[in-house]
């Protein structure tokens, strides 16, 4: 059996991962809680490697957050997403891991790059700054599997998802991503009788969400390529692959459709002294939807699903 190690197990990404791969009889499935296996502490992640022997790693675990976590918090974005990337992927190598999949974020595209945004538009303009530093650790990440590629011939491949929802997701009120702040908002408003509810800037940005077992499903499709196919899809210098589902929505289409889901019947009001953050998120997924991969689940049907 391969011992498949799942980093980020607790989060909305690696829950998924651990659903998905947890249903394969083939395959033996290592998990760490926080309280065992701190990803900051280098010795410890080294350690851990050595004491398990590791076919595979899903390098699920981030510190993430929505555009005020970001705003107020970037030392704590950049220097722990920094060091979960080199103290696991350097351990991996150590560790004579077959293969790693580094799970990345949107976000490393520039602020106005092309639309859909393809592979290639990575370092080829200024990046966002409300993100910025949480981008700068993503891309660092993506260059350091590259790396060990190159160098090494390390199989260790990298994938963009674009924005994700769904069950488990962080509702934290105020630290929480678009689509669980205003799930967790619309639902209290209806809950209150509120006759109004206030969505951060003008509504008019327009993003791509990915239920997240689709993802899951895309990342085990990935890593059960072998790997002369998959570094035939990409190249040395770059190596990563975007998931998506092929289209966007506005803010306020995603708004009015919370309000369907929830049942709220207020007025939603567009509050424009909130920034709006990238005016658009949308990729290119046609690399991977070449190999034969689609999403399963529409909007509608995750938002469902996730409330």
């Amino acid at each position: 059996m391969k011992c498949i190690y799942v980093a980020g197990h607790n989060g909305l990404v690696g829950q998924a991962l651990v659903r998905k791969l947890s249903a394969r009889p083939d395959i033996k499935l290592l998990v760490a809680e926080r309280s065992e296996l701190d990803l900051l502490d280098q010795q410890a992640v080294y350690h851990f490697f050595k004491q398990h022997k590791i076919d595979e790693v899903y390098l699920a675990a981030a510190k993430v957050g929505g555009i005020l976590a970001n705003r107020d918090l970037p030392a704590d974005f950049i220097y722990q997403n920094l060091q979960i990337a080199c103290n696991v992927i350097h351990a991996a190598y150590q560790s004579d891991v077959t293969k790693l999949l580094n799970l990345g974020s949107s976000c490393i595209y520039p602020r106005l790059a092309i639309q859909p945004m393809s592979e290639e538009s990575l370092l080829a303009g200024h990046l966002e700054p409300t993100n910025e530093p949480y981008a700068i650790a993503k891309i660092a990440a993506i260059k350091l599997c590259e790396s060990y590629y190159r160098q090494h011939g390390c199989d260790f491949r990298s994938v963009m998802p674009t924005n994700l929802y769904g069950p488990y997701d962080n509702f934290h009120p105020i630290h929480s991503h678009v689509i669980p702040a205003l799930m967790q908002r619309f639902h209290l408003a209806k809950r209150n009788n509120e006759p109004q509810l206030s969505v951060w800037g003008t509504g008019k940005v327009r993003r791509e969400f990915l239920y997240v077992d689709d993802l899951a499903q895309a990342c085990m499709h990935l890593m059960d390529m072998d790997t002369a196919r998959f570094w035939a899809l990409v190249s040395p210098m770059q190596s990563h692959i975007n998931i998506g589902c092929g289209s966007d929505i506005s803010i306020a289409e995603l708004a009015r459709t919370m309000a369907e889901i929830t049942g709220y019947s207020g007025t939603i009001h567009f509050d424009t002294s909130k920034p709006d953050g990238t005016p658009r998120k949308w990729l290119d997924s046609s690399l991977l939807f070449s190999t034969g991969w689609r999403p399963q689940t529409d909007l509608l049907t995750g938002l469902d699903k996730t409330y």
